[in-house]
């Protein structure tokens, strides 16, 4: 989110059964900015964002600080590792390197908050990768076993999601080989959308098996706009139905990017019927 909240009626008070249920997006610098007090009044659960430079430069007791006011509140959250210049599958071996350092700084967190999931990208562009897939899956998959050997010892899910990718045949052959019960898969609805060359159907009968956690935001079918959910063409309610019908319970983000995003977020979900928490 880019603006803060203002600190009226909590949240919680309104949507006891949402908040109760949903994390909303929130970058760590922006807690440190005034954003954590605001989350704490309205009872809402963050997904932390370690984006940009905070793994770099800030201290581990500016962590500690924020980890402990969340757990004081009651407050669980999940961790978004970074992913910007990122490529856990580079063929380039200095700029694989630098990834994979960049995202054990994450699981490095773990302790801290003992978050109830990771959200990390899985980082595949077709235009990209594609002439050189074989070599970019080993290393990806390099890069996820070594992480998961962090995360799966402490019960702490690596949810995989999707941004650029075309279709679900990269994620499902990741964890298919990866095979751990800490590998999941992310799916962002909104990057379906504007991304993927087919639809969230097609993509969860493939990944079903996998799916441990949603990201929610919508947009009008052309771009990544971040609108909040019903303000754009996404079919919400039938996404809630198939998880229903399927028996699957994801843990669930929203990612608005104003204030106005959340709440009208917040109202559009009051009228559905999501899936069971986990």
């Amino acid at each position: 989110m880019t603006e803060q909240l203002g600190l009226g009626t909590p949240l919680s008070e309104q949507y006891p059964h949402l908040t109760n249920r949903l994390f909303v997006n929130a970058p760590f610098v922006r807690l440190r900015q005034g954003l954590l007090e605001r989350f704490l009044h309205h009872g809402i659960r963050p997904e932390i964002g370690l984006e940009g430079n905070c793994l770099y430069d800030l201290p581990l007791a500016e962590f500690k600080e924020v980890a402990q006011a969340l757990r004081q509140a009651g407050l669980a959250c999940t961790l978004h590792a970074p992913f910007g210049d990122l490529s856990p599958g580079a063929t380039d071996p200095e700029i694989r390197r630098v990834s994979r350092t960049k995202l054990q700084k994450t699981l490095a967190l773990i302790e801290i908050f003992s978050p109830a999931a990771i959200v990390c990208h899985l980082g595949y562009e077709e235009n990209k990768h594609a002439w050189k897939k074989t070599a970019w899956l080993e290393h990806s998959l390099e890069t996820w076993q070594e992480l998961l050997e962090l995360a799966e010892p402490v019960g702490v899910g690596l949810m995989l999601e999707n941004t650029y990718e075309k279709s679900p045949e990269i994620h499902r052959e990741i964890l298919s080989r990866l095979n751990s019960p800490a590998a999941r898969f992310c799916l962002d609805a909104g990057h379906t959308l504007a991304f993927a060359s087919n639809s969230w159907r097609d993509w969860l009968p493939e990944l079903a098996p996998w799916l441990g956690h949603l990201h929610l935001h919508d947009n009008r079918g052309g771009r990544d706009e971040h609108l909040a959910v019903g303000q754009g063409v996404f079919d919400f309610m039938g996404l809630f139905a198939y998880l229903r019908q399927a028996g699957l319970r994801p843990t669930i983000t929203l990612e608005p990017h104003r204030e106005t995003d959340l709440l009208e977020s917040l109202a559009a979900l009051d009228k559905m019927v999501l899936p069971e928490a986990p």
